[in-house]
């Protein structure tokens, strides 16, 4: 896990935390408690998410949640033990879905920012994308991994500079790459859409594609989910506990 090459160009780069699903997928655990508060390795998967962020250079997050939220900021509050600055934005009366949440979340983020999948662990050089994004000129960056479907199914088309396609629902065999779970955007891709709307950012992402406005970043380093079993078993492992079992 190599460090920021240039850690100081990620003190103007917010990262956004897709926080607030109901992880559906991790019930009966995500019943009582929300997906970030799941433990790994003896402690809240959303711990280990801040520390790794903190060590790469992230000094400000904003999380997006909703569904217990309470739950996270009661437990994590301004985030002083990580070294990162944390605020929290609430979805409302209903949940925003991803898009929603972090449209809803825009004024907090500023010109340039991070959006990171609630359940990604990405032990990458943040500053390498931060660099690589004004030079594309593009409204945002999705970074991929070239996974041809050896830990989920590939759903991104990448030419090496742009992405040509994304779709999690319909693949095609030209999909060898996977949305890796770490987006790079200006606050202008957002601007067209609803305020305090349910939308997800798959949306933002295809309709980026459409208007050639959505670069890629290839990163080598595979990734790591807590939004699974199977996963949260790997996660675990991978953070310490000798077992290799997570504790529920």
């Amino acid at each position: 896990m190599s460090a920021p090459v240039e850690p100081r160009v990620l003190e103007n780069w917010p990262v956004a935390i897709l926080a607030g699903g109901l992880a559906t997928r991790l019930r009966p655990i995500t019943e009582s408690i929300p997906k970030s508060l799941v433990p790994v390795a003896g402690e809240p998967f959303l711990a280990h998410q801040l520390r790794l962020l903190s060590s790469r250079g992230i000094r400000r997050a904003v999380l997006c949640v909703g569904y217990l939220g309470e739950m996270i900021e009661a437990q994590f509050q301004d985030g002083a033990e990580y070294e990162i600055k944390l605020e929290y934005s609430f979805d409302g009366p209903q949940l925003l879905g991803t898009g929603g949440a972090l449209k809803h979340a825009a004024r907090r983020l500023g010109p340039q920012f991070f959006v990171l999948y609630g359940d990604s662990y990405l032990p990458i050089d943040y500053a390498s994308v931060a660099l690589a994004f004004p030079k594309t000129g593009k409204m945002a960056l999705m970074t991929v991994f070239k996974n041809q479907d050896r830990w989920d199914s590939s759903n991104v088309s990448f030419d090496g500079k742009n992405i040509q396609c994304y779709d999690k629902k319909i693949r095609t065999a030209e999909m060898e790459y996977i949305d890796y779970g770490l987006g790079a955007f200006r606050s202008e891709a957002l601007a067209a859409w609803p305020d305090d709307q349910p939308f997800d950012l798959a949306e933002v992402y295809r309709d980026l594609v459409g208007k050639n406005q959505l670069a890629g970043f290839e990163v080598k380093q595979r990734f790591y989910e807590a939004g699974s079993p199977a996963g949260l078993a790997e996660l675990d492992a991978l953070l310490g506990n000798p077992t290799g079992s997570t504790t529920t």
